[in-house]
């Protein structure tokens, strides 16, 4: 039977852009409206948050006992550029591993989620640590916001006490800025609107755009234009690569 969703579909954005309040909404809507409407199947979602944020308390944990912190400075800055690659090949990862559980008789969809800034290698490297089978079943949501509204919902967003949490995590300004106000994805998918080549192969993309912000309230605006947006997609999606 021919699957009608999506196997892989990969959210990539500034932080804050609205990432997560996409994938609440779906996650809240009937299986069979989340097909027909959005062509997402049940999903496993993916994000490289909870992987970074476990970093961070480990750190934290070796400090207190004495040890050298693994992964970060005393300022929670990575130590090694390279590991924002190793959570792209993290990623991959757990998406192979979640594979073994698959029930290939049911329509599923695995989201992946990350942002990149230039300061740490951008779209550009994480892309280079793509597994090549990932990026054949891949199709690409870019929500696109300017930095000023990412900077803004970062502020609006945290919660101190749950710092962990995908949907109330935040930065500090000055960290924000330098990691993430310069970014590359527009100068990587400028020479074809619909297509970007990743490991070698085409990967469909569509870029949702955000800047009004229709995502924190995850209300008829958003269903209207996500619906757009993926129906858009599932057509690239379908063609012969």
């Amino acid at each position: 039977m021919q699957s009608s969703v999506f196997d892989i579909l990969l959210l990539i954005a500034r932080p804050a852009a609205g990432k997560s309040e996409i994938i609440h909404f779906l996650t809240n809507l009937p299986k069979s409206e989340r097909i027909t409407r959005f062509h997402v199947g049940d999903f496993h979602q993916i994000d490289d948050f909870p992987m970074l944020w476990a970093w961070f308390e480990e750190d934290r944990l070796l400090s207190k006992m004495g040890l050298p912190r693994l992964h970060t400075d005393d300022q929670e800055n990575f130590k090694y550029p390279y590991l924002w690659d190793l959570l792209i090949e993290r990623i991959c990862l757990e998406y192979q591993k979640s594979c073994r559980d698959v029930n290939t008789g049911v329509d599923v969809t695995a989201l992946l989620e990350f942002s990149r800034g230039k300061e740490h290698g951008g779209y550009r490297s994480a892309f280079q640590h793509i597994d090549p089978a990932i990026a054949e079943r891949m199709a690409i949501l870019y929500v696109n916001v300017p930095w000023e509204e990412s900077l803004r919902k970062n502020r609006r967003r945290f919660n101190p006490d749950r710092p962990d949490s995908i949907l109330e995590h935040g930065l500090p300004d000055e960290k924000l800025e330098r990691l993430y106000k310069e970014e590359d994805w527009t100068e990587l998918s400028s020479s074809d609107p619909e297509w970007i080549t990743i490991q070698n192969r085409p990967v469909p993309y569509v870029v949702f755009e955000n800047a009004d912000d229709v995502t924190t309230d995850r209300g008829p605006e958003l269903a209207s234009r996500l619906e757009d947006c993926l129906n858009r997609l599932w057509k690239l999606y379908r063609q012969p690569r």
